[in-house]
């Protein structure tokens, strides 16, 4: 009886094929048949001779990350074993072997959650538009398992990675800083010390032990609450700053001297103006949600902003197309072109210490003149009809500038908001931006009547 790889139901896949990653409940939405039929389908998708695999500390991705790794080889493709790895590190093995890569991970999401993040030889994005719908379809059809089979190889490039992300960095330069960085249990705790092992920072982990249960509070540090310990922590030992990573290590979020929260958009900031001051003028991304102070920072600086859409693939590729040095998104992914135009909180958290080591005053201060403005935070709304709401609106304002790019974003000269759809949920995302508190809750509360 010839060996075949079992079809998966679309139900199953419409309900875990998001728009950049596939991602769901374990196992009863993504259990070890489905990912078996993701790795055959990704290999034959990809026409590649081997693939670089990856996985974090979650329980389920143990057995996840094996029958990933059959499905490969039944397609006749080798498979490169990183074993445990941030996404960062996996993306830096995709670039640094030129092979495509699959990192096993939910990211942020709760410990019942595992998740697929793929991408093509030199770490190119796999998203919905280019290329994730046709592995799902693969997927759909299942196959018949031919008689080659590849192999399967452990390779450990935690050391060269880590050598990667301190050479953004001028180590002399670098002051003995007081940092403490909160790994929520995640990848962070097995990243972070190989990095900084051998930097002159005095470093403390926090949560640094590796536990897919996420025992001490969720591995999202874009919410505030999730924060708190580390705050607590840097105001108890008097630490320069504090790092917070997610649970698979590519986004990084800081807290300043004085215990406070710094946005993804004042560390794109902080990160576009020492990409600039290095490299000289050019092309700086920043998606839409970030601050207004984004493009006049780039600006001041020398640079030109260039805004994109929310998301990797579209980041990518505009960096692809510019020759942008660097890219930020509000949600605190950073991304690098000398890192094969990837993300890496790991890169941007150094850059931003090394700034630090050089600066005369404390990081609230260094931050004042990037925080510029008052902001709404991201607001999701469910509606029973996200186009009509969308349309009533544009509508609504029709007397002011707008755009389509991403959603709607309406310019209200000193205020500005963006309404997008969410890719999964009949949900809108609303950011605002406005001069002051004031101010935003003011125009909050207009748009809210709309979305009612």
């Amino acid at each position: 009886m010839e060996a075949r790889i079992d079809p998966v139901s679309a139900d199953v896949l419409a309900g875990i094929v998001k728009a950049y990653d596939i991602r769901g409940i374990c196992p009863e939405e993504l259990g070890p048949s489905t990912a078996r039929a993701l790795g055959f389908a990704f290999a034959e998708w990809s026409g590649a001779a081997c693939i670089a695999l990856g996985r974090d500390m979650r329980p389920s991705g143990i057995e996840l990350a094996e029958s990933f790794a059959d499905g490969v080889q039944s397609a006749g493709v080798d498979v490169i074993d990183l074993g445990l790895a941030s996404t960062d590190l996996l993306y830096f093995a995709s670039g640094r072997l030129d092979v495509p890569g699959a990192m096993l991970t939910a990211s942020h999401n709760p410990a019942e959650y595992n998740g697929i993040k793929l991408c093509g030889p030199g770490a190119a994005p796999v998203g919905a538009d280019s290329g994730l719908a046709e592995i799902a379809q693969r997927a759909a059809a299942g196959s018949v398992v031919g008689d080659a089979r590849g192999r399967r190889t452990r390779r450990d490039l935690l050391d060269t990675f880590a050598h990667h992300v301190r050479s953004f960095v001028d180590i002399e330069s670098l002051a003995p800083l007081r940092v403490v960085a909160d790994t929520a249990n995640g990848m962070g705790g097995h990243v972070v010390p190989a990095v900084f092992e051998p930097l002159p920072f005095e470093v403390e982990l926090l949560y640094g032990e590796l536990d897919g249960t996420f025992p001490n509070h969720p591995a999202d540090p874009i919410r505030p609450e999730n924060l708190v310990d580390l705050s607590e922590r840097v105001l108890v030992t008097g630490a320069e700053v504090g790092l917070a990573f997610d649970g698979d290590a590519d986004r990084v979020f800081l807290v300043d001297e004085r215990g406070r929260p710094v946005t993804g958009s004042m560390l794109t900031a902080l990160v576009a103006q020492a990409m600039l001051r290095r490299h000289g003028p050019g092309p700086i991304l920043h998606n839409l949600i970030c601050s207004r102070a984004v493009p006049e920072v780039i600006v001041e600086s020398g640079g030109q902003p260039v805004r994109t859409r929310v998301g990797h693939s579209y980041i990518k590729a505009e960096m692809a197309r510019t020759g942008a040095t660097f890219g930020g998104e509000h949600s605190g992914h950073y991304y690098f072109a000398d890192n094969y135009r990837a993300d890496s909180g790991l890169i941007a958290a150094l850059i931003a210490l090394e700034t630090l080591s050089s600066a005369a005053v404390p990081l609230s201060a260094l931050l004042a003149p990037l925080d510029r403005y008052a902001s709404s935070g991201e607001i999701n709304t469910r509606v029973a009809n996200v186009d009509e709401v969308l349309r009533r609106t544009a509508a609504h304002f029709a007397e002011l500038p707008q755009d389509w790019l991403d959603g709607l974003t309406v310019d209200g000269g000193d205020w500005w908001f963006n309404l997008r759809p969410s890719n999964t949920e009949p949900l809108l995302r609303l950011n605002l931006e406005a001069p002051d508190a004031a101010a935003v809750a003011q125009r909050v509360s207009e748009i809210n009547t709309l979305l009612a």
